[in-house]
């Protein structure tokens, strides 16, 4: 019987630890993907080229008529993006007026949800009488978008009329030109 020397023995030995060491390799293995999805609420206006209006009233042509108000304004949209937080489930767009003019109610009505927006859209109000104060215009959205630009999310429609309040008619003065700015926010409930 030949002598297999001891040091060969060793290195045998060595080889096939190292070997099953190496190999764990099992029928399964698996890695982690950690996915952020970040918190979003915004909204806008559109068209972003002519989204400024002017609304107005005709004089009458017959003494004893009261002056007529320009037909409704519905060129405009409102867009908006909306990931909610865990905390809070939906959120609003409010809508407010920086300055009441005297003598005039400017109403606005928000149609349905409208174009190529998904996830959980926002329920318009009833026509709002704009004021200084925030007002609820679309309740209830939660993660969704409206779709950009025209004819995607609210159709906003403007109407002015005399005012329905105490003094109403009575309030109204000329002026060539009153600037009043709307302003739409987007906020958790």
């Amino acid at each position: 019987m030949k002598n297999i020397p001891l040091k060969s023995y060793l290195v045998a030995i060595i080889l096939m630890a190292s070997l099953n060491a190496h190999s764990q390799d099992t029928n399964a293995d698996f890695h982690t993907i950690t996915i952020g999805v970040p918190e979003v609420a915004i909204v806008d206006i559109e068209p972003m080229a002519s989204k400024n209006i002017v609304l107005g009233f005709t004089a009458p042509l017959e003494a004893g008529l009261p002056i007529i108000a320009d037909a409704a304004n519905n060129s405009l949209w409102l867009n908006y993006s909306s990931i909610k937080s865990e905390t809070d489930a939906t959120r609003t767009v409010s809508v407010r007026l920086s300055a009441v003019v005297p003598g005039i109610d400017i109403q606005l009505t928000a149609a349905g949800a409208t174009g190529s927006g998904g996830g959980s859209l926002g329920t318009p109000s009833a026509q709002l009488t704009l004021t200084a104060a925030d007002q609820t215009v679309i309740s209830g959205i939660g993660s969704a978008y409206t779709g950009d630009g025209v004819s995607n999310g609210h159709n906003l429609s403007y109407v002015i009329a005399p005012s329905a309040s105490e003094g109403g008619y009575a309030d109204l003065e000329a002026a060539a030109a009153t600037v009043a700015t709307v302003t739409y926010t987007i906020s958790d409930n």
